[in-house]
């Protein structure tokens, strides 16, 4: 992350993002696939890097083993073809005011129910009270159901799931590096790998 200084000069938390180039490695057709769509590769690697199976898929497309596959439903699959390379500028202009980032969070481990679900735990150290803080308390009736509900609120993993974000403000294109700023944060540690939405 980031700040920029807005137009009015207020500082403007952003995230810059990397959004390309990638590259057209399959495209679905309504006649073959029963649905449109695009599918792209990024984060160019080496053939150790990919099976035999996507070796074999890649080099159809004519291009080089990509990291990351991802597939998005157009409704203009017949104006790409197999090989074409899509940068920041043929997706996002200036007038694109917003996009929608997916992503995986964080993944945070093992996480009791203070952590997770911000419980206040059982109380007060006193009147008898033995190491029962950050413990969750209660969860459910005795003689019914004698059974601990289905989506009890308990301890748990926490973290690395897919996240959507709606709505960040694009702030700037810079189309010479393939960059994207939004305005606030996005999920996944650096380096991780979003899917961005117009």
């Amino acid at each position: 992350m980031t700040s920029v200084f807005s137009a009015d000069g207020k500082n403007l938390p952003c995230t810059v993002i990397e959004a390309g180039p990638c590259v057209v490695t399959q495209i679905r057709t309504a006649e073959k696939d029963h649905y449109e769509a695009v599918q792209l590769a990024y984060d160019e690697t080496t053939e150790k890097h990919a099976s035999k199976q996507l070796q074999g898929h890649f080099a159809k497309a004519g291009v080089t083993p990509r990291r990351k596959l991802a597939e998005f439903k157009a409704d203009f699959p017949q104006e790409l073809k197999l090989g074409d390379t899509l940068t920041v500028s043929d997706v996002f202009t200036e007038d694109t005011k917003y996009v929608d980032v997916v992503g995986t969070s964080k993944g945070k481990g093992f996480q009791g129910v203070v952590h997770r679900y911000h419980f206040n735990g059982v109380g007060d150290a006193t009147h008898g009270q033995s190491d029962r803080q950050r413990h969750p308390g209660s969860m459910g009736a005795s003689s019914w159901p004698s059974r601990v509900l289905p989506g009890m609120r308990m301890a748990g993993h926490m973290g690395s799931e897919k996240v959507k974000i709606f709505n960040l403000q694009v702030v700037k294109v810079i189309p010479e590096n393939n960059l994207l700023i939004v305005k606030g944060s996005v999920p996944g540690s650096k380096g991780s790998y979003l899917l961005l939405e117009v």
